[in-house]
Parts: C-alpha cells; structure tokens; sequence
C-alpha cells in the first residue's frame, strides 16, 4: 500500500472520478456535471528530453460545455518553480487536445500551501503579461470540516476528501469518527478504497495512528489490506505484551518463593509491592536481596 498523501490526493479522482463535479460546487465554480469520464494518460512528455507529468489527468464530457480536461495537482509545500510547469501542462494539453478546455485543480493540506496555488500567477513583462494561470485550490482553508456522520453520509466521497485535506486540524478525532461510522454500513467495494485513501492521505502525519486504531476498532469486519496490517500488528503486539507479562509474573513469584523457603515471613503490603511491579530487571534484583536479607522489608534498603 502507497502510504503518501500524495497519491491519496489525486488518486481518489481515478477512482471516483465523478468527485469533481461535487467539488466545485464547495469551491464555489459552477461546473456541469459530466455525462462520462475518462482517465487520460497522464504523460505530457514531448519528442525531447524533457519527461512532464501531470499526477492525473481525467476527461469529463459535458452536455453544455463540451468536453473538460481535468488535471489533479497534489501539493504537498510551495514550490517557486511549479507554476511554470502548471503552465506548460495546460498549453500542452490546449495544444494536443484541441477540442477540450484544461482546468487545474490543485489539492493542498496545508493553509499556506493552499494559499499560495490559488494566487493567479502572470507570465509575461508586467507592462503586457502573456498568459495568467488561474488553478482551482482545495485544502484546508476552503474545504468544509465535516464531523457530523450525517454530513459524511450525504456525500462519503467529498468528505473522505476533506477528510485528508484537514489531516491536521484540531477536530480531526471528530472528523475519522465520523467517517468510521458511516463506513461501518457502507458496501464493502465502496468501504474498502475510502479506508485505504484515508491511511494514504494521513501519511506521517500523527492522525494515521488515530485512524489506524479506528479501523481496527470500529471496523473489524472489514478485511482490507490495511484492516488486515492493523490486526495483525495487533496480534504480535498482544502475544508480545503476553510474553512479557507472564516473564514478570515468574519473576516475582520467585522473590515470594525464595523468602517463603528462608521463613521470613511477609507482610501484605511487601507482597503487594512485589506482585504489582512491573519492571523484571527490579525483580531481579529483590530476587537477590532475597537470598540475604533479614526481613522481607530488607529488600528494598538498597531501593
């Protein structure tokens, strides 16, 4: 499994490529919905040196504006030299496909980013700018903050998107509870790519781990890939938490054993300390102080 928000972030446009007529609506771009879509070859290489992608590239027919190029940009850090490739991609694409108008979608996770890709950029001297790049932005600073399973339900793919987009908003607990609640009466071919988006959208970022529990908690039946790692992470950590505190539980009955075979006689509250430490290297070492000590109170002088 891709674990980048990268990937996750246009990604999800090949897999629910109707996505971009929801969203422009949020956006605040009236945009008809298309009739058929196609995924394009995302190569805008030409016969020289030079390799341009673009992250994924979607054809949407329409019936009032004719075909739309659709180009999906994840961003993950402003970068000076992108909008001269954003550029590039949208005069090839003019150039290649004469009939089908380009538009530029770039998805952010960050404010600043997100910010910084929806400023128009002109090309050209300043007196006459020859061309301005206008590229439709999603990211945290206009995408809705859905926390409520009502909302998720009304358009699961649109919230699995903003879902990412807010990887580090303060709600983000809000935000994955609430996507695994409606996940958990979702059809399985729908449940099982937004649970994989949403663990490739989260990255590194500290809400995978969140999600990651989630998965395994709330959605135990599901056997998606990541469902299955999950699980048995947990597994080999339950047999491994087992281990251990089956290694501290010996170590301390042998403290116990071996002032029960001296005679000395121990009081509740030494027994007590002794069964409810948890540290097998302390146990040890009454372990030893047992063999010598007085009193049962002796092994802890050194403490």
């Amino acid at each position: 499994m891709v674990s980048s928000p990268h990937e996750a972030m246009h990604r999800i446009f090949q897999e629910f490529p109707d996505l971009f007529s929801r969203l422009s609506e949020v956006l605040g771009v009236d945009f008809p919905p298309p009739t058929s879509v196609t995924v394009m070859p995302t190569d805008l290489t030409e016969n020289r040196p030079v390799e341009r992608r673009v992250d994924t590239l979607l054809q949407l027919e329409t019936e009032d504006d004719g075909p739309l190029l659709l180009a999906v940009e994840a961003q993950g850090k402003k970068d000076p030299a992108k909008p001269a490739s954003w550029a590039y991609y949208a005069s090839y694409l003019l150039a290649k496909y004469r009939q089908a108008q380009p538009i530029l979608l770039v998805v952010c996770q960050d404010r600043a980013t997100a910010e910084w890709a929806a400023r128009p950029v002109h090309f050209g001297p300043r007196q006459w700018p020859l061309l301005t790049l206008r590229p439709l932005v999603a990211g945290p600073h206009n995408m809705p903050v859905i926390t409520k399973s009502a909302e998720v339900r009304k358009d699961l793919v649109l919230a699995t998107l903003s879902a990412i987009t807010h990887a580090t908003h303060p709600d983000i607990g809000a935000i994955l509870k609430a996507m695994t609640t409606v996940l958990r009466d979702t059809p399985r071919d729908l449940a099982d790519p937004i649970i994989e988006f949403i663990a490739q959208g989260l990255g590194t970022y500290p809400a995978a781990e969140l999600w990651r529990t989630l998965v395994a908690v709330d959605l135990s039946f599901y056997k998606s890939p990541l469902s299955e790692e999950i699980r048995d992470e947990g597994r080999i950590e339950g047999r491994t938490q087992g281990r251990t505190e089956g290694v501290i539980r010996r170590a301390a009955e042998d403290v116990l054993e071996v002032l029960a075979v001296r005679g000395i006689d121990v009081p509740d509250e030494v027994r007590e300390r002794i069964t409810s430490c948890g540290d097998p290297e302390v146990l040890r070492h009454w372990h030893r102080r047992a063999i010598t000590a007085a009193t049962a109170e002796g092994i802890f002088e050194d403490d």
